[in-house]
């Protein structure tokens, strides 16, 4: 063992020596760095801000005697993410013991900053997710059903989440609501345009591609405000939600760089394949659905992982339209005089879980790019 880790600084470390001295200096700077920010992290910092404030974190100004339904909503996602996971992860003893022992640290902490009642409903949450992981993964009939569950699941969310109002949604639940819904509603129009954009009927070709290169040369912040000034002025006697304004705008600008991935993975598929099916008298929406979209999604899958993360990350903007998602609310905190010097505590954290669920998309896309490969070969 020894041996081997010799062998491995000598080759990646102290090869030559450039190698050598860059080593020597990037190290222990890393090194000091490293210490100084753990003992900042449990010895200088406040943590009790959080604690403190981690109801407008998650929630943002979501009425406290509802919040009934913003649990059901975390444990509806779990259930989500854990039904996600079941298609491509296979819940091993390992990664089940990881997952018991971040969900005890989660649990945890919530149950010391807020309430033993709080920790209790986050266990119970994830619970769920890995109940549905576990299901998911061993039940044929539910890995064919898992789609339409998630759908179910976005539905019920906004059927539970709404009788206090959408301007009231805010913190992290509203960021991770309004990714999933906007990412599940770019998928078919993405898909739409760009099976548009390489259609034979020109005037449906022409369209497509006006509309995706004028999506993809203006910024996102431009149409979501854009769409939440029209609304009004095309129907002055309804009162369409800003949250809902704000999630066309997302849909509309996402859905173009969808379809260019989509496209990309048209192009990826044998013609070879399709000249086959024509050849079998097949129609365009068998061909399409049973041959070219499922081989085109495969390829792409990197690619609209990558676009969920995108809209989680620019689902700040939505601030513009009066919504608190989660980096605003992390603002609000610290525009209280009290908490005035807890700028670095609430960024961290801030930075922390945006890592955190950043971090398990990518993996989950990993694993389940993964799983279709092995599908592919």
């Amino acid at each position: 063992m020894t041996t081997v880790v010799l062998r491995w600084l000598h080759r990646n470390l102290f090869a030559k020596p450039f190698d050598t001295a860059l080593s020597l200096v990037v190290i222990p700077t890393l090194a000091w760095a490293g210490y100084a920010f753990a003992h900042w992290i449990l010895v200088e910092a406040h943590w009790e801000v959080i604690g403190g404030s981690l109801k407008v974190l998650m929630t943002g100004i979501y009425p406290a005697d509802q919040l009934w339904r913003a649990w059901f909503s975390v444990a509806t996602l779990c259930a989500m993410f854990g039904a996600g996971l079941g298609l491509s992860v296979r819940p091993g003893r390992a990664a089940m013991a990881v997952v018991a022992i971040v969900a005890a640290v989660i649990a945890g902490t919530i149950a010391a900053a807020v309430g033993v009642s709080a920790g209790l409903l986050t266990t119970v949450a994830i619970a769920l997710g890995v109940a549905a992981w576990i299901a998911v993964h061993h039940s044929y009939l539910d890995q064919r059903i898992v789609l339409s569950g998630l759908l179910a699941g976005v539905v019920a969310i906004f059927l539970v989440l709404s009788p206090p109002g959408f301007e009231v949604w805010g913190g992290l639940l509203l960021s991770v609501v309004l990714t999933i819904a906007v990412s599940i509603l770019t998928l078919p129009f993405g898909i739409l345009l760009a099976l548009g954009r390489q259609s034979r009927i020109a005037s449906l070709r022409v369209i497509s591609t006006a509309y995706i290169e004028t999506m993809r040369s203006v910024p996102l912040i431009l149409v979501v405000y854009w769409i939440w000034i029209i609304v009004p002025l095309l129907a002055p006697d309804s009162s369409v939600p800003s949250l809902l304004r704000g999630m066309a705008g997302y849909a509309l600008f996402f859905a173009a760089y969808v379809a260019e991935y989509v496209r990309s993975g048209l192009q990826a598929v044998p013609k070879g394949q399709i000249e086959a099916a024509r050849s079998l008298a097949m129609s365009s929406w068998t061909l399409n659905v049973d041959i070219v979209l499922p081989q085109a999604l495969r390829v792409v899958v990197p690619s609209l992982v990558g676009q969920i993360l995108d809209i989680f990350n620019g689902a700040t903007l939505v601030f513009i339209i009066g919504l608190t998602d989660f980096l605003r609310a992390g603002q609000m905190i610290l525009a209280d005089p009290q908490n005035s010097g807890r700028t670095y505590e609430i960024y961290v954290f801030l930075f922390a879980v945006y890592f955190a669920i950043g971090g398990a998309i990518t993996y989950a896309s990993r694993r389940l790019e993964a799983h279709l490969a092995r599908g592919s070969r």
